[in-house]
């Protein structure tokens, strides 16, 4: 979603985005990982909107799966804060078990919805304007 929103809307999208960090803090109080997601969806969102002029799905798909693999290292700036540097690796580490099948998940998602779904948002987005 963060990358349709920044195809589709351009900075706009950052409105939804911190609207969703709120939302998590509110529900979930102030951790570690709503801390993170205050500038790791802001990188997607700009590697996004840098990228909007790509129609094939598998460049987003790629982009998608990328950021999924990434997700743990981009992560890692507050774990430093919080624990030093060797915590901030192992952490890392011990997460990439994880981020493959995040890296797997986002790229066949995006693969199979990201240019439908940014045909359909596109469109709602220009009826809506006008």
């Amino acid at each position: 979603m963060v990358m349709l929103f920044a195809v589709v809307f351009g900075w706009k999208c950052l409105y939804p985005i911190y609207l969703y960090v709120a939302m998590e803090i509110m529900l979930y109080g102030i951790n570690l990982w709503n801390i993170n997601y205050l500038y790791v969806w802001l990188i997607l969102a700009l590697c996004a909107m840098a990228a909007r002029r790509l129609r094939n799905p598998v460049w987003w798909a790629l982009i998608a799966g990328a950021f999924g693999m990434a997700f743990g290292f981009l992560c890692c700036p507050v774990y430093i804060a919080m624990g030093g540097v060797d915590y901030a690796i192992r952490w890392w580490l011990a997460g990439i078990a994880y981020d493959i099948p995040h890296a797997i998940g986002n790229f066949v998602i995006a693969l199979l919805l990201f240019v439908p779904l940014r045909k359909l948002l596109g469109r709602l987005y220009s009826k809506m304007r006008t």
